[in-house]
């Protein structure tokens, strides 16, 4: 069921740079631990996005696999400093490893003119096929694999104009802030198309818009209805029109959102730790997937210790739905493989008797 210490060493290696979100989703998906497990874990995680009876519960960017297109540039290429695909200037902050946009710097001046202002990608002569030919060579055939759609409609939007401006402009110039994300969901479409094209096969996607901070999610319910469905849900339409299923990765406080994130179809939802995973498991647990974190384990010196809390897990969420899990990682190798062990034994042996 997985592949080689020979195959993962003959994939080419990333040329993101190291340490980096992107050099890290192209790493090679190394080894199921505990092995020799009755269906793929392709089988299983596609299992928990359609709702179906997994055979144990799934480890999130364990399970699964992920493709990052070197010549994607949503942010500037290779997590640098310089531009992206629309002129915005990004600036590699090395603490983080990763980039934000630079201070300062703006596409648009005013949302009224977006339409001479915004420069949307053009696709045509850029080296998707070739790119494509050095990331399929890492994929695990027994792995789903998932497509990281970044930037959404909102955020493009903030990174190009400041966020205080995009936030006001939603009240001041309603019309224009939709037809701009109108014009993005036709956009997010016209990527995806492909995507799925020349990175097949592609399982699902992981589809990214960031709709709140620590506190709260940055507009109301009826704002969302108004300004954000409307342009995001023809997106998921079109991935699953696909044939391919819909996670959403929104950072901040976003529970507000689950019924809107369930209503636009949404197969599952990977929150941030800030968020309510004992109401959302409880009460939406049968209507979406969704990544609960793992307790932490680095306080156990015992494998008894581990066992337990693994079991305390499995035995708190499994009950109320479909659910994936974060990384599992203790204090050492041996305690971590007995909590990995624990995780698949324990949780296979409670869907065998659902």
């Amino acid at each position: 069921m997985s592949l080689t210490e020979q195959q993962i060493a003959a994939m080419p290696p990333s040329r993101q740079p190291a340490g980096t979100y992107p050099f890290m989703m192209q790493q090679p998906p190394r080894p199921l631990y505990p092995e020799n497990r009755p269906i793929t874990a392709r089988e299983n995680y596609l299992r928990v996005l359609r709702g179906d009876k997994p055979s144990w519960i799934p480890i999130w960017m364990t399970d699964n696999q992920i493709v990052w297109p070197d010549v994607y540039a949503e942010h500037a290429p290779f997590e640098g400093t310089g531009f992206d695909w629309w002129g915005q200037h990004w600036t590699y902050v090395e603490n983080i490893n990763g980039q934000m946009p630079t201070p300062g710097w703006r596409v648009l001046t005013d949302i009224t003119k977006w339409r001479e202002q915004v420069r949307f990608p053009n696709f045509d002569g850029m080296p998707f096929a070739e790119d494509a030919k050095i990331q399929t060579a890492r994929y695990d055939p027994d792995r789903p694999v998932c497509f990281h759609c970044v930037e959404g409609i909102f955020e493009r939007l903030h990174e190009l104009m400041p966020m205080d401006e995009t936030l006001v402009a939603m009240y001041e110039e309603p019309d224009e802030v939709q037809a701009f994300f109108g014009a993005m969901s036709d956009y997010k479409i016209r990527h995806l198309g492909l995507i799925f094209r020349e990175y097949a096969p592609v399982d699902y996607i992981i589809y990214g818009d960031d709709w709140g901070h620590q506190r709260s999610g940055f507009f109301s319910n009826e704002m969302f209805r108004e300004f954000i469905m409307p342009a995001t849900k023809p997106v998921w339409d079109f991935a699953h029109g696909q044939g391919k299923y819909v996670e959403l990765h929104s950072c901040g406080l976003t529970q507000q959102y689950i019924k809107e994130i369930i209503e636009m179809g949404a197969d599952a939802w990977s929150p941030q730790d800030v968020n309510d995973f004992d109401m959302l498991t409880r009460d939406y647990g049968g209507q979406i997937a969704i990544t609960v974190p793992m307790p932490p384990l680095f306080g156990c010196t015992e494998e008894s210790e581990v066992r337990a809390a693994v079991r305390g897990f499995v035995d708190t969420y499994a009950p109320r739905g479909r659910l994936v899990t974060t990384g599992v990682m203790a204090r050492s190798p041996g305690l971590t493989n007995a909590a990995l062990r624990e995780l698949y034994e324990y949780s296979s042996e409670f869907y065998a008797k659902r």
